[in-house]
């Protein structure tokens, strides 16, 4: 036995160099397409300035709006280059080649809609040569970086392409509105939702189950109608994870093009998403309305590769492709899938039937055209022109400009469906009629300027609660089938209870909004709450101290409030059973375990809430307000010590103002600071405590200004 043992360790051993020459044959290979020469050349045709100003952040000025996406690209890699560069293989469809088996669903995503063979195909017709060309510039700022970054950069990636990004577009827009959820049902074991019947006369409710939701999101604007000095004000506050590909970034662009906007981006992304120029702001806010259909379909009983339709055969259009899960270095296995898809849409086959899914947005990749038009409009007019282009598949829009105009869209390009039909349901894959081939215009979106009341507020609610009652849009005149949410929010709830009782408002008034730190008393969350008041308890016990705690409760998450601690760990399950849309919790097991996990970890039921929920960033260690859907949004995750480490809610906060003469103003604070991946830049976290204080820094809004503060300036490309 040991001789046998020996010999296979001795054969290991020596096949260890060949897997060695192998693995870097490999790495050579996919290496070989990238020329970092190639890259610093084309950078030559580019002239781009970047001025930092004290905090790190990045103003790029340029003449041509491609030579500001060239400095855009370039600074973003400055400060997060390990995130964008993470975000390569998932444009790709090739993420599992690099972190493994986690990838491939994913992956599997990409390949089963045919996103990339749709860019590849459709990009020199789809986009203008201005936006292609805009895209490049981006391409070749990050590709630029790489080259004179060798050491940072992995060649197998690079050169990163401007349809590379295109592919991003259209792929982060179907999981920001949870197109991913609905396909993950129809891998359970059984189905998830019934076969619908043909309409009766019965009426229709749509209640959109808040599965898959981002945490959320606040925008809020008022105008003269409802400001104390005649300003027009707007606060956009988009609640993201704080680190991660999807994190935001905050940067500054100018052009000699009119290309002239501040507020925040994503990895990868060439425009800005959310901000302000000199004339217009608007904030986006996650919307759920009803964009997925799902058709169980009939398969031909003589001839299992074809579907009925209308009472004839139709072939599924098959093709395979192979799947490259990595398991050492740059190995990888290939598992190969079969890719289905029928009139309706990409179809699976699962254990309990086969399906096909439709869903809006297919094939749509003009979303880069959409946020450039956005970035350049200078009043309503032009704002409802961009939008009308209807690229953007689904989000709330809170908008508001110098002229005082304010307004809210519930943009989505929802399908016109056949009337009377349950579309929550599987639909009945057989009949043609179902199969969907027009949305709704964008004047029949829900949306609504300039309110009598002058205030707006999105917070991923019900479309038809966003200002006073008297002036919101009446619901009666959308009919079912638009599949619009009814949801609520504690935000939402809260909001517009302060708005409504506020009377006319100084600007302290409404950025207090922004960081109010109070569950509304008839939200969900707080009658949840409430369930322990009824509960019997014996005298002096640890749970009858909690009752009594929690009785004197009045819903506040202020860093020195006493009840909150208990109070947030109980309401934090309803809300996450909420997001899932699941009913609520027993209550009694969860309260089990709060009493316990707060004896355990503070030796006592009230601790300050500052000592559970903390801002925590390398060396940082710092207090916070707020909770789980407060305006003032942390959303935490235990550390082993018991605390909650913020993970996600308000990131970028963004505000501007006009005065009464059009005169504007601006502020921001972002949750750590622009160098978010560089622990040893001084603007790693030099943000986090203005952020844990709830204060906004100035920002400089001209160029003059700025050089006016401490800044360091860099030209591109680099001598």
């Amino acid at each position: 036995m040991k001789t046998h043992l020996r010999r296979f360790w001795i054969g290991l051993l020596a096949l260890a160099p060949l897997l060695v020459l192998l693995n870097l044959g490999l790495f050579a290979l996919r290496a070989a397409a990238w020329d970092p020469n190639a890259a610093i050349a084309e950078a030559a045709q580019y002239d781009a300035e970047i001025i930092r100003d004290a905090y790190g952040a990045p103003h790029i000025y340029g003449k041509r709006d491609i030579d500001v996406a060239f400095g855009l690209s370039y600074a973003h890699a400055e400060d997060d280059f390990k995130t964008m560069q993470q975000m390569i293989p998932f444009y790709r469809g090739e993420l599992a080649r690099e972190i493994g088996i986690d990838g491939a669903p994913i992956d599997f995503l990409v390949h089963w809609l045919g996103v990339r063979d749709h860019v590849q195909e459709n990009y020199e017709t789809a986009l203008t040569p201005q936006i292609r060309a805009h895209l490049k510039a981006y391409a070749d700022g990050l590709n630029y970086y790489a080259a004179m970054h060798p050491m940072e950069a992995d060649p197998r990636l690079f050169p990163i392409t401007p349809q590379d990004l295109t592919v991003g577009f259209s792929l982060q827009h179907l999981l920001f509105y949870g197109f991913e959820s609905h396909v993950t049902k129809l891998f359970a074991d059984s189905p998830q939702y019934e076969l619908a019947s043909a309409p009766d006369s019965a009426s229709l409710t749509r209640h959109i189950g808040a599965a898959g939701l981002p945490v959320g999101s606040n925008a809020f604007a008022i105008n003269g109608d409802k400001s104390s000095d005649g300003a027009t004000r707007i606060i956009i506050n988009s609640h993201q994870p704080l680190t991660g590909p999807v994190a935001w970034y905050e940067a500054h662009v100018k052009s000699g093009e009119g290309w002239d906007m501040h507020g925040g981006v994503f990895p990868g992304m060439p425009f800005i998403a959310k901000g302000f120029n000199p004339d217009i702001g608007y904030g986006v806010t996650v919307n759920k309305p009803d964009l997925v259909d799902i058709y169980k379909l009939t398969l031909n009983p003589k001839n299992g590769d074809e579907y009925m339709l209308d009472g004839s055969p139709h072939a599924f259009e098959s093709r395979r492709h192979w799947l490259k899960i990595k398991l050492l270095g740059n190995f990888y296995l290939p598992v190969p899938r079969t890719l289905l898809k029928t009139l309706h849409g990409p179809a699976l086959e699962t254990a309990h039937g086969t399906y096909a899914v439709r869903f809006a947005g297919m094939g749509e990749m003009r979303q880069p055209a959409q946020w450039m038009a956005m970035n350049k409009a200078r009043n309503l007019e032009q704002f409802k022109k961009a939008m009308s282009m209807q690229a953007i598949v689904s989000f709330n829009f809170i908008y508001a400009d110098r002229g005082g105009d304010i307004y809210f869209l519930h943009n989505g390009r929802i399908p016109k469906r056949a009337a009377g039909w349950d579309w929550q349901k599987y639909l009945p894959g057989d009949r043609s009629d179902l199969i969907w081939d027009e949305q709704i215009s964008f004047g029949e979106m829900p949306q609504l300027s300039n309110p009598s009341s002058g205030y707006l507020l999105s917070t991923n609610q019900d479309p038809f609660q966003v200002t006073a009652a008297n002036d919101n849009l009446p619901r009666e005149n959308y009919p079912p089938e638009l599949g619009l949410q009814t949801r609520m929010t504690n935000r939402a709830d809260r909001g517009l209870t302060m708005f409504a009782e506020a009377g006319r408002m100084s600007e302290d008034d409404f950025i207090a909004v922004k960081w109010d730190k109070f569950y509304d008393p008839e939200s969900r969350a707080m009658k949840y709450v409430r369930r322990i008041a009824d509960m019997e308890f014996e005298a002096g016990s640890l749970h009858a101290k909690g009752q009594s705690l929690l009785a004197a409760w009045n819903g506040e998450t202020a860093r020195d409030n006493r009840q909150a601690a208990l109070g947030v760990c109980l309401l934090s399950e309803e809300w996450k059973a909420e997001q899932a849309g699941k009913p609520a919790p027993d209550i009694a097991p969860v309260y089990d375990t709060c009493l316990a996990e707060l004896m355990t970890a503070f030796g006592r039921l009230d601790p300050k809430w500052q000592e559970r929920n903390r801002l925590l960033r390398g060396k940082t260690d710092l207090p916070l307000g707020g909770g789980p859907d407060v305006l003032r949004a942390i959303y935490g995750l235990p550390e082993e010590d018991g605390r909650l480490k913020a993970v996600a809610g308000d990131g970028l906060v963004v505000y501007t103002a006009w005065d009464k003469n059009g005169k504007q103003s601006a502020g921001m604070v972002h949750n750590f600071g622009a160098a978010s991946t560089r622990p040893a830049s001084p603007h790693y976290d030099d943000q986090a405590p203005l952020y844990a204080a709830e204060q906004f820094r100035s920002v400089a809004l001209t160029r003059e200004d700025l050089l006016q503060t401490p800044h360091s300036i860099t030209r591109l490309p680099l001598d």
